[in-house]
């Protein structure tokens, strides 16, 4: 008798690991293709195994086996290439230099004797080139 339930014990385990062994080789054949299909074959899995519904493991395994196209990185392409067209003014051109510092305009926000004191500095480099170029 015990010799009976230890078998019957192993056996059901073993079934049991069979069934779910068997009912990951969609995931596993997904493994080596994208993350987003990937995922998309483990919701039906997943589905399959709570549901007891086959149609969602057979859409798996055929999931599995198709490497479905890349959209994103066209799409991307296409989405960073119109923010380029639509805002042409963001983006600096190779022969318009940046402005120099001196060329800007004092902040308005600044105070008023330290926006003197640094025009003055930025001044005195100026003027002692320019006196000794005259």
């Amino acid at each position: 008798m015990t010799i009976m339930l230890v078998v019957l014990i192993i056996g059901v385990v073993l079934l049991g690991t069979f069934y779910l062994h068997l009912h990951s080789l969609p995931e596993r054949l997904a493994h080596k293709h994208g993350r987003m299909q990937f995922e998309l074959v483990a919701v039906l899995g997943l589905l399959a195994l709570f549901t007891h519904n086959n149609l969602f493991w057979v859409a798996a395994l055929l999931l599995a086996f198709v490497q479905l196209p890349d959209f994103m990185t066209p799409l991307g392409s296409i989405a960073n290439s119109l923010s380029r067209m639509a805002n042409p003014a963001d983006q600096r051109h190779d022969s318009e230099p940046e402005p120099l510092r001196e060329e800007r305009e004092p902040d308005v926000l600044a105070e008023p004797h330290t926006a003197g004191a640094a025009s003055e500095v930025a001044l005195a480099p100026r003027q002692a080139t320019d006196k000794q170029e005259g």
